[in-house]
């Protein structure tokens, strides 16, 4: 992630709510049950092939011109974040395969039996030992949000996975416990998370970015859930946050200090398409009314119809260069989030948006099995991918 750059801000006349959306054509062609198991057997090949001897993803190895801000321990922080994304994407793809009616077998995935257990298992084993040590990255950064988020995911798939082990299930259960504690610990004064804090103050001073609160809320609740005590100040305090950025057509400022300028390009539908998904999602499943599963549906419509903003952002190398201040790292953090959504909304509507995501993911896959939206150190293959196969499960 990254300051966002200046830019020019855009002035426009509020709009009824909903009064630009738009229904995408349904596809003529869409991927063939085949082509999508062959496209998750090609991620986790890819994913197997790249993890670290340690059990961990992604590293600081490849460079480019243009770095991003990484004080600190920010590639823990980055690490922690990748990892728990691709140790969650392999826990999904095992329980599928478990599932008295399963959607494919690991020979139609292409996948060596013996190599994905020890990968799972390695990278457990990291998860155990380093995300408890997982820290603010400086003074003035706190990449660790993500760590924390998606951190808690992938262990509530761990606790699913030996549900019988209660000597293991009671130290995952400790640990979520405890990286819950680490976001309402690293939570703002004014609710929710941002990844900078330029004040440098002990509890975090800077506003709230929304997806980093979206990501936070969502990450929470299946903590929740799964039995673990959520404090329920730090999820009103996160509500309340977003709710100060969401606009009446449910866009959501990039961030709480861009209020302002409500009308500045990152900021209008076209700016949020990589964001409203997560937000929308966070507050439907913390009880918000305002969201109905017409909102998903709607910002459903909207991701496939305007697929084209985000997809001129992806992979260029400066954050918010492309229209509408669109960086490319939210390529795949959105048709994630939207791939959630679909699980939301009432099963007769599901089918046409599973073929829009499966058709997207299937068509941007890499030849060497991955998918890549932002060039981050060599976090960007693995943390993609994680990300798309994650996704791709869900149209299945």
């Amino acid at each position: 992630m990254h300051r966002l750059f200046l830019c020019t801000v855009f002035l426009s006349v509020s709009l009824p709510l909903f009064a630009d959306a738009v229904k995408p054509k349904p596809l003529e062609n869409p991927p063939e049950r085949t082509q999508i198991v062959s496209a998750i057997g090609r991620g986790v090949n890819f994913l197997l092939e790249q993890q670290n001897p340690n059990g961990s993803w992604g590293s600081a190895r490849r460079t480019k011109q243009l770095n991003i801000y990484a004080p600190g321990s920010s590639h823990d922080a980055y690490r922690a974040g990748t990892t728990a994304l691709d140790l969650t994407a392999l826990l999904e793809v095992e329980a599928a395969l478990k599932r008295k009616n399963s959607p494919f077998t690991l020979t139609e995935l292409g996948v060596d039996e013996g190599k994905f257990n020890a990968a799972i298992t390695l990278a457990e084993q990291w998860m155990f030992d380093n995300l408890p040590k997982l820290r603010r990255s400086a003074d003035d950064c706190l990449y660790n949000i993500w760590g924390h988020s998606y951190g808690i995911q992938t262990l509530v798939r761990m606790l699913h996975r030996f549900p019988d082990d209660s000597e293991r299930g009671a130290k995952i259960k400790e640990l979520i416990a405890q990286q819950v504690d680490m976001l309402r610990r690293f939570e703002t004064l004014s609710g929710g998370w941002f990844y900078y804090d330029d004040n440098k103050t002990a509890k975090p001073s800077e506003t709230t970015a929304s997806f980093c609160s979206a990501t936070g809320l969502i990450a929470l609740k299946e903590a929740q859930n799964n039995g673990i005590e959520v404090p329920q100040k730090l999820v009103d305090k996160t509500m309340a946050s977003l709710k100060r950025q969401r606009l009446p057509d449910f866009s959501y400022l990039y961030g709480e200090y861009l209020w302002q300028q409500p009308r500045r390009g990152i900021n209008r539908p076209a700016g949020s398409l990589g964001r409203s998904q997560a937000c929308n999602l966070a507050m439907k499943q913390w009880g918000d009314n305002d969201i109905t599963n017409e909102t998903l549906i709607v910002w459903l419509d909207r991701l496939y119809a305007r697929n084209g903003w985000l997809d001129v952002g992806r992979k260029r190398p400066i954050p918010h260069e492309s229209f509408f201040q669109i960086a490319g790292y939210f390529f795949y953090y959105a048709h994630y989030y939207a791939a959630l959504c679909i699980e939301e909304i009432p099963e007769r509507d599901r089918r046409i948006y599973k073929e829009f995501l499966a058709d997207v993911l299937v068509g941007l896959q890499e030849n060497d099995g991955s998918w890549w939206d932002y060039p981050l150190y060599d976090y960007h293959q693995p943390y993609g991918t994680g990300f798309a196969v994650q996704s791709l499960l869900r149209t299945l």
